[in-house]
């Protein structure tokens, strides 16, 4: 894998129309590193979910926002960093509806609210800042997959 470090930060409309530059940029930073395939398809549905509740939740209606994304590779792995400046939202609380997912049908979950809990599912880490705006922290490892087995 090519682990030679690099960052780059992309800042879009909070807008849906803009999300896939910034799937794109993941995918030729992860692909250049050597992430498989299906890692760049987890850490794509994952940025998409945070990129998508800000275009949803961080602004209100009418209100134009930005997204700064910034994604960075060292050679222990990948790290994206999904900030805006729009409404936050309480993430503990979010945090337990996700829990309680779990113990739920597919049928019985109401529509939204799986973001948080696919972001957890399909990436090593995730952290979320909610101090000013909000920070939604996704980290994926190299070769973290191949030493668990």
């Amino acid at each position: 894998m090519n682990t030679t470090p690099c960052s780059i930060t992309v800042t879009i409309p909070a807008e849906a129309q803009y999300i896939n530059l910034v799937r794109l940029a993941l995918y030729g930073i992860a692909e250049k590193a050597g992430f498989s395939f299906e890692q760049m398809e987890d850490m794509k549905v994952a940025v998409t979910e945070a990129c998508t509740n800000a275009v949803l939740h961080a602004y209100e209606s009418g209100q134009s926002g930005m997204i700064d994304i910034r994604i960075e590779l060292d050679k222990q792995g990948i790290c994206i960093r999904i900030k805006d400046d729009g409404n936050s939202f309480d993430y503990d609380n979010a945090t337990q509806q996700f829990v309680s997912h779990h113990l739920k049908s597919l049928n019985d979950v109401k529509a939204g609210g799986l973001g948080l809990f696919l972001m957890h599912a399909l990436m090593d880490e995730v952290e979320v800042r909610t101090d000013r705006g909000t920070e939604v922290i996704l980290t994926k490892q190299i070769g973290r997959k191949e030493e668990m087995a």
